[in-house]
C-alpha cells in the first residue's frame, strides 16, 4: 500500500503537537506548514492524501481557502487521478465566521476541541475516499476504552509515562467524554462479531 501523506497546516504549536501524536500513532508520514504562505507550495507537490487544516489561517476569500475548498469538492478519485481530500479545523473563535460557510459548502470540518475517535473516524472517512485506506479505522472506540484500563492498572510508578502521553493534547476533549460504557462496547462487540459470521458465511462454498 502507498505511503499515507498528511499535510496539516496550523500555527498553533499545541495543536501541531497534538495532531503529530496522534497521526504518527497510525504509522502515517505528517508534515506541518505553519506558515499559509507556504502552503500552495506544499500542496502543488501532489503527495498528500490529506490535507488538514486551521481555518482561522485562511481568508474565506483567499487563494488557499479556495483552493482547498475546490480540492475538497473534486472527486476523489477520477480517471484513475487520486485526489488529496480536505479537512477543516475550526477554532472557537472562528466558529461564527466559518461554521455557516462550511455548512453552506458542505466541506468536512472538525470543531475544535474535539473527541480523539470523531477525529479519527472523520480522518478514516476521508482517506477511504481516495482509497488509502481499505478499511475504516473501527477500532479506535473500543481501543480507547482498553487504553485507558491499561493506563489505569499500570500509573504506578508511571506518572512521568503518562504525563508525557498526555502533554499537548489540549486540542481534544476531556478523555472521560470518549471513553465508551459499558454498553457501548458490548454494542461494538456484537456488531463485530455479526460481520465475522457474515465473512464467515461469504467464504463457505456454495452448494452444488
Amino acid at each position: 500500500m502507498a505511503r499515507i501523506g498528511i499535510l496539516i497546516i496550523d500555527d498553533d504549536e499545541a495543536s501541531q503537537s497534538a495532531l503529530r501524536q496522534v497521526l504518527d500513532s497510525e504509522g502515517w508520514y505528517v508534515r506541518i506548514v505553519p506558515l499559509i504562505s507556504e502552503a500552495l507550495a506544499e500542496l502543488s507537490s501532489g503527495e498528500w492524501s490529506l490535507v488538514i487544516v486551521n481555518i482561522a489561517m485562511t481568508d474565506l476569500a483567499g487563494p488557499v481557502y479556495l483552493t482547498l475548498k475546490e480540492l475538497a469538492l473534486a472527486p476523489a478519485v477520477e480517471e484513475g487521478k487520486v485526489r488529496a481530500r480536505v479537512l477543516f479545523l475550526v477554532p472557537e473563535l472562528a466558529l461564527s465566521e466559518a461554521q455557516p460557510v462550511l455548512e453552506k459548502e458542505r466541506l468536512p470540518y472538525v470543531l475544535k476541541p474535539f473527541q480523539f475517535n470523531d477525529f479519527l473516524e472523520k480522518v478514516s472517512d476521508l482517506l477511504m475516499e481516495t482509497t488509502a485506506l481499505t478499511t475504516p479505522i473501527r477500532r479506535v472506540r473500543h481501543d480507547a476504552s482498553a487504553a485507558e484500563r491499561r493506563r489505569n492498572e499500570s500509573r504506578a510508578g508511571h506518572e512521568s509515562d503518562i504525563r508525557q502521553s498526555r502533554r499537548d493534547t489540549g486540542m481534544f476533549a476531556r478523555r472521560d467524554e470518549y471513553v465508551m460504557t459499558e454498553e457501548e462496547i458490548a454494542e461494538y462487540e456484537k456488531t463485530e462479531k455479526e460481520e465475522q459470521e457474515q465473512r464467515k458465511k461469504k467464504k463457505q462454498p456454495q452448494d452444488r
